[in-house]
């Protein structure tokens, strides 16, 4: 017995040896012998295939749920000819001032019902004659504009096909820094594309592309034709619609703005109910509190936001609002800066009386506004905007 056990000890030892030695000098013998046995399990699984599988911390699932419902937006306009551009003898001193040739434009949107509305840019869709929407399964339709928002820069639109895929909204305002997101769109007319990134920074504002600003930012690439597309989280929830970059080059720098999708949800709610969207107004010029405006209108405040200008016969001015007023409160909501009080005071139903806490030198008070319907205002754009 010890010497059979003696023997099988020694029979191991030399096959390890042979094995290292064999490693060491001839390693693609033993490399072609596993790569053999690979290929014959392969041969023989069912199907010919490996199962598919996911690996962590990829995004497909998010972009398989997202991607159906984001589509290619198409726009033409006719040519804008000068009126005298028939005239033989103004065409002989200045030439051609017209080309036959439409105005396009290519942007992206995101369906958000099953019956056809769509979310995108109203800077997208603004002044078209035609509207050509292009679904991912390669499905055309025409889009109607049902309302826009140029405050927001946001529209509505609305096709006619049947078993549309629509997009599940998430809540934007649960966003985090830090967080991973998903940019869909069809960046430069290639065909729609999927980028991913993470949340870069919330309510971002004062950039002078929008009216009202609460942008959130993406290093996620987006380009010209991204505009009106999706910002989707790890679920593949809407959380934004891509809107503008900023850039130097036309192209992506890593810093991208979308609109949060509780703001996009008001505007969509507003258009489809009445056509248009409602906000308040109170007929005053803000302005961010700064020690040097304090001290100029002798008021003691350490935070709000300073009155310089009241419009005469405006709602503010019938409430008593006066410049160098600092209001700190609409109704329950506080405001530290200007782009709170413009988003609050555009919050405010119309006819409908809304308490203002404010300042008045050393003096604390509270006045009761009632806020008119906000005019139209145009909207502004950056060279940077995507598209």
């Amino acid at each position: 017995m010890k010497r059979t056990w003696l023997l099988f000890a020694q029979a191991v030892t030399v096959l390890l040896a042979a094995y290292f030695v064999v490693a060491t000098l001839k390693p693609e013998w033993l490399n072609r012998r596993t790569s053999l046995a690979g290929v014959v399990s392969v041969i023989q699984a069912p199907g010919n295939a490996a199962p598919a599988t996911t690996s962590a911390g990829s995004l497909r699932d998010a972009a398989k749920r997202a991607a159906p419902a984001v589509v290619s937006i198409n726009t033409s306009k006719a040519a804008q000819r000068h009126p005298r551009s028939n005239d033989p003898w103004f065409r002989f001193f200045f030439g051609d001032q017209g080309g036959d040739q439409p105005q396009v434009g290519l942007g992206s949107g995101v369906i958000v019902s099953a019956d056809g509305y769509i979310l995108t840019n109203n800077h997208v869709v603004e002044g078209a004659d035609e509207i050509d929407v292009t679904l991912n399964d390669s499905r055309h339709a025409r889009g109607k504009v049902i309302g826009t928002d140029p405050d927001t820069d946001l529209a509505v639109l609305k096709i006619e096909l049947d078993k549309l895929p629509a997009i599940v909204l998430g809540n934007s305002d649960a966003l985090q820094v830090g967080d991973q997101v998903l940019a869909i769109g069809n960046p430069f007319g290639v065909g729609q594309t999927v980028t991913s990134g993470i949340v870069s920074a919330l309510g971002r504002n004062q950039l002078g592309i929008n009216t009202f600003e609460n942008f959130i930012q993406t290093d996620a690439a987006i380009n010209p034709g991204n505009s009106g597309g999706a910002l989707v989280d790890v679920n593949g929830n809407l959380e934004g619609i891509n809107t503008a970059i900023y850039s130097r080059s036309g192209g992506s720098m890593g810093i991208g703005f979308a609109i949060p999708v509780s703001i996009a949800k008001q505007v969509l709610g507003d258009i489809v109910k009445e056509g248009k969207v409602t906000r308040g107004w109170i007929g005053v010029e803000p302005n961010n509190l700064s020690p040097e405006l304090a001290e100029t209108f002798g008021v003691k405040a350490n935070a709000g936001v300073i009155i310089t200008g009241v419009l005469q016969n405006g709602p503010a001015a019938k409430a008593g609002i006066r410049p160098g007023d600092v209001i700190t409160e609409v109704d329950d909501a506080k405001v530290y800066n200007v782009q709170e009080l413009l988003t609050a005071v555009a919050g405010l139903k119309p006819g409908s009386e809304s308490r203002f806490a404010l300042q008045r030198g050393t003096d604390k008070m509270e006045l009761h506004v009632v806020p008119g319907l906000r005019p139209k205002t145009p909207i502004r754009r950056n060279p940077g905007d995507a598209e």
